[in-house]
């Protein structure tokens, strides 16, 4: 239920009521405790222009909340270290995207746990890759050229296996006369089988093979995807090991707007902490 609904429900003043949940959500959920993890995910959250980024620290294997930091990097899990030190917790591994100050801290802190760098987050970056080289190629074609790559962000972007089969004769025409944005495609959905390949050696062969290629093609935006690749290896290879991935990261975002949306914001920024915290036992109810 929403305070006012709990309000209108009692009869109690909506500052009664937040008061009141506010303190049972601080006494249930104020100190997660930290002692049993083995697996984390490490992410950070927009909640809009006047609070910005928050980083969140979630257990893998529950899904709970166990940390809110203001601020994004590694200023934002400061006391956090400092809590997880002193509960001799036994982190195996961490999931992250291939955020450079997670990375670092992690790094730092938990210098035995492997980072796990997102597969999710990965594809996405060459999606973004891709995508940029198609609005450079809209950008600078003319006639045929023109008419066949407008309006193919979805078909490009989108898998082949799952694209509907109506649409595969538009993505060929488009790819047939555009040599940069077909190779682009190509690799894109060739990087898709990294996660496949039957061993740990055989996947570091496959990503280099990868880079290799897209370094060989001289496309600007294929060259620094390989780059970022290669630099971020041990991450992304370390799933062999820890098969992490952040969908319940993304689950628990999802979440999050829904109740910062519900709620039209949080003024009290250790309410919404606390409501962050508690969000794994978290049902929406209705009442009447």
């Amino acid at each position: 239920m929403t305070l006012a609904d709990a309000s209108a429900l009692t009869g109690l003043s909506w500052d009664t009521v937040k008061d009141i949940v506010k303190q049972q959500l601080q006494h249930d959920y104020g100190r997660p405790r930290l002692k049993a993890l083995k697996y984390l995910a490490v992410d950070e959250i927009y909640v809009g222009r006047a609070k910005k980024f928050y980083t969140l620290v979630l257990d893998l294997e529950s899904g709970q909340i166990v940390w809110v930091g203001h601020g994004r990097g590694q200023a934002a899990l400061g006391k956090f270290w400092r809590r997880l030190r002193l509960s001799k917790a036994r982190i195996q591994a961490v999931a992250m995207d291939m955020s450079g100050a997670y990375w670092a801290a992690v790094l730092e802190h938990l210098p035995g746990a492997a980072v796990v760098f997102d597969r999710f987050h990965i594809i996405k970056l060459m999606n973004e890759k891709l995508d940029e080289l198609r609005r450079a190629m809209v950008r600078e074609a003319t006639g045929m050229m023109a008419q066949t790559i407008k309006g193919t962000r979805y078909l490009l972007l989108t898998r082949a296996a799952n694209l509907e089969k109506d649409k595969l004769p538009q993505l060929a025409d488009a790819l047939k006369l555009n040599e940069p944005l077909s190779k682009a495609y190509y690799l894109k959905e060739e990087l898709g089988l990294l996660w496949e390949q039957p061993t740990r050696t055989a996947m570091e062969d496959f990503l280099r093979q990868w880079c290799q290629r897209a370094m060989d093609t001289g496309i600007a935006v294929l060259r620094q995807m390989a780059k970022t690749l290669l630099l971020h290896a041990s991450g992304i290879l370390n799933w062999w090991e820890h098969r992490l991935n952040s969908g319940k990261m993304e689950g628990v975002n999802n979440k999050i707007k829904t109740l910062t949306r519900r709620a039209y914001g949080y003024r009290d920024e250790a309410f919404f902490i606390l409501k962050l915290l508690s969000l794994h036992h978290a049902k929406i109810i209705l009442v009447g």
